[in-house]
């Protein structure tokens, strides 16, 4: 069979690589730790790599697998689609739903990485690209220096981890330790000794401090403009960065607040609590706003800035406090308002900064706007599963916690693409309004 030299074994160091092909074609390479047991439970060797390649778009709706939430199963890494929860079999293509994804054999030869792949045409590799996984930390000197991230001991639960992050003021430091959280929670998933979770036995705080910073109402937000001028355009993205570091104390707080979370069970069934799977997503979630809120801070002071100059508000974590009580309304009002409202929004955003010339901005909005997809799909997901165990009606349970517990009404122009991608049809959010309020629906969480 024909191979495709995809590069040097040392250069590849990435987990994930965007492949495109001559043809056009678009793949995804993996590179993943070695299963060394596959007879008994899995083992992952840290010092040896496999590499798997499989189709870019999920055959059954066509999502990002750059994106997918990897497992294993039977001894076999499994990608599951971040839209849909498509699983299939890094080895075969093969999924429990029965749809089969198209998978190319990866071999090592001479240090380098070949990619088989059966074609009649003559096939070049036309582009290679990590897929983006950077956290931009902070380093050098400080203004005003607060010490080392403190990392909790191994005995730590998952709930007091996530308590300690949201009493973190330290953005630094917040980001350091929600990236460190989802890569241990990660990691010992497939050990023989999974993080406890620990429901129950701490408390979420009422609202995470917050470190230097000035806050007004929502209305009281200077005005960011067009983005035509440099003040413009840092008013834009410190905007976005304040809300990126709510977001990540958002998806810290669903996985403490909601631990002991328990369905209502229908008659004649039994009552589930959360499965681990939950904690993973939300912590991923987490993850990934972590990144988006380094990319804009280093954006900002690539600009002359830097995140504090501005005053920021709290009104996402109004909506927060809002639906404290139940994680129904959490997910409903947060995930599939504030955040899908992101999803409308990012593309006229994107096209100010595009107008503006400034790429470097586009580059990281448009980051951004890829993930956010992914996290209104974790909420509708998670919304679906909930209704599923209850014997309930996802969308009529979404626009009443709407009505309940949002304030203002779920405006347009709506980017119902995006929102079909993750879920939401125009069934959720046509029509609908919450409470009385006169002001503007926050963007993004």
């Amino acid at each position: 069979m024909p191979t495709i030299d995809v590069g040097a074994v040392d250069d590849l160091t990435h987990s994930r690589y965007a492949i495109s092909l001559s043809t056009g074609k678009r793949l995804i390479l993996f590179r993943l730790p070695r299963i060394t047991n596959k007879h008994g439970p899995a083992a992952l060797r840290g010092d040896a790599w496999d590499y798997y390649a499989m189709e870019a778009e999920c055959p059954h709706a066509g999502g990002p697998m750059a994106d997918a939430h990897i497992d294993i199963e039977d001894s076999s890494y499994v990608a599951s689609c971040p839209w849909h929860a498509y699983d299939f079999n890094l080895n075969t293509g093969e999924s429990s739903y029965g749809v089969k994804a198209c998978t190319f054999p990866v071999r090592l030869q001479g240090g380098r990485v070949l990619l088989e792949f059966a074609a009649e045409d003559d096939v070049q590799l036309s582009a290679i690209e990590p897929v983006s996984e950077k956290v931009n930390f902070k380093h050098g000197p400080r203004d005003n220096p607060t010490g080392a991230a403190e990392y909790l001991g191994d005995d730590a639960t998952l709930c007091e981890w996530c308590v300690h992050i949201l009493d973190t003021s330290d953005p630094e430091h917040k980001i350091e330790l929600t990236t460190h959280l989802f890569s241990l929670f990660a990691t010992r998933e497939q050990s023989s000794s999974p993080m406890r979770l620990g429901a129950g036995s701490v408390t979420a705080p009422a609202e995470p401090p917050r470190q230097d910073l000035r806050e007004v109402k929502p209305g009281k937000m200077p005005k960011a403009g067009k983005g035509g001028s440099l003040k413009s355009r840092i008013t834009m993205l410190h905007a976005l960065a304040n809300i990126e570091q709510w977001a990540i104390d958002l998806a810290i707080d669903i996985c403490v607040r909601f631990a002991t979370f328990q369905t209502t069970a229908p008659d004649g069934s039994v009552s589930q609590s959360l499965p681990r799977t939950f904690y993973y997503d939300w912590l991923k979630v987490a993850n990934d706003e972590a990144k988006h809120f380094s990319l804009l801070r280093a954006r900002l002071e690539e600009l002359g800035s830097h995140f504090g100059a501005l005053p920021v508000h709290h009104g996402l974590w109004d909506s927060a406090t809002m639906t404290a009580h139940d994680l129904r309304a959490r997910i409903s009002v947060i995930a599939l308002v504030h955040e899908a409202r992101g999803l409308d929004i990012n593309p006229l955003t994107i096209e100010k900064f595009r107008v503006a010339k400034d790429m470097e901005s586009v580059d990281v909005m448009t980051i951004i706007h890829n993930d956010e997809i992914t996290h209104v799909t974790t909420g509708h997901r998670w919304l679906t599963w909930i209704c599923q165990q209850e014997g309930t009606d996802p969308v009529q349970v979404f626009r009443s916690n709407v009505q309940t517990h949002f304030r203002g009404a779920v405006k347009g122009p709506f980017n119902a693409e995006a929102r079909q991608q993750a879920g939401m049809d125009r069934s959720y959010y046509e029509n609908l309004t919450g409470r009385p309020w006169q002001g503007e629906v926050i963007a993004g969480g």
